[in-house]
């Protein structure tokens, strides 16, 4: 049995160098739920081998997949972490002083956690790196995952606390894997615009990088973060380009 009487849910696709350290993290909840999408790596048996219990779904979208975990978890209140993230000595505090007061748990339907990203080695304490407050915790019964193809959302029906202590984010060891990895965000983010009714002009494809770059790396004082965050923010600017290019494509072919 855990500190806490709670479900701690991880979905996982071929995330083997992750998978031990998370779990590990999380090893106070009284259950950790992996919902696996089919990984061919060794995730499944490091997962099994930490103590988790590992159910297979086939890959329906981020926010489908996770809600997968919420109807299968066997507590109400559930705390969704990602495979490449840990969570914080601080946070593991204030989560189990949150529990071991369920009066005060109860007031709320969720709990958000501030996520510092890890970037090139170095923690984002800036730009769009941080703060990055994100809804993890909440009671199954009075919330439910969007079903966003990607950048997903837990919508409350109540109100929302939020804790002390970071949630660890370690983004991809490499950058040409990271690269790799926002190709494939911004082609859902493109497609989920485009169903949605969204369109994009050539004005906005020309200024949305410029103004991002503007906010964050001044305005929000990321280039106090060095070179992993001027990384960092070009790299997102450059994701906001390539979204709505592609956006941009999607509405000219279907034009045609």
């Amino acid at each position: 049995m855990g500190e806490i009487r709670a479900t701690a849910t991880i979905i996982t696709y071929n995330e083997a160098d992750n998978i031990a350290l998370c779990i590990e993290s999380v090893g106070f909840f009284d259950e950790i739920l992996v919902i696996d999408s089919g990984s061919t790596d060794d995730t499944v048996e490091l997962a099994e081998k930490a103590g988790a219990r590992v159910i297979h779904n086939a890959w329906p979208g981020f926010g489908r997949q996770k809600q997968i975990g919420f109807d299968q978890s066997a507590n109400d209140w559930v705390f969704s972490i990602d495979a490449d993230e840990r969570v914080s000595p601080s946070l593991k505090q204030s989560l189990v002083a949150l529990f071991s007061e369920p009066t005060r748990l109860a007031k709320k339907s969720g709990y958000k956690v501030n996520r510092c990203n890890y970037f090139m080695g170095q923690a984002l304490r800036h730009g769009e790196g941080y703060p990055d407050w994100l809804l993890r915790l909440a009671n199954r019964n009075q919330a439910r995952w969007s079903e966003d193809p990607v950048h997903e959302k837990m919508q409350l029906s109540g109100e929302s606390g939020q804790l002390i202590g970071d949630l660890d984010h370690f983004t991809e060891a490499r950058i040409d894997s990271y690269l790799i990895k926002q190709n494939t965000y911004t082609t859902l983010q493109a497609q989920n615009l485009f169903e949605q009714g969204k369109r994009i002009s050539g004005w906005k494809l020309f200024a949305s990088p410029l103004v991002r770059f503007f906010k964050f790396y001044f305005l929000r004082r990321g280039l106090l973060d060095g070179i992993p965050g001027f990384v960092h923010i070009s790299i997102g600017c450059f994701n906001s380009f390539c979204k709505y290019a592609k956006l941009l494509e999607l509405q000219k072919s279907k034009s045609n």
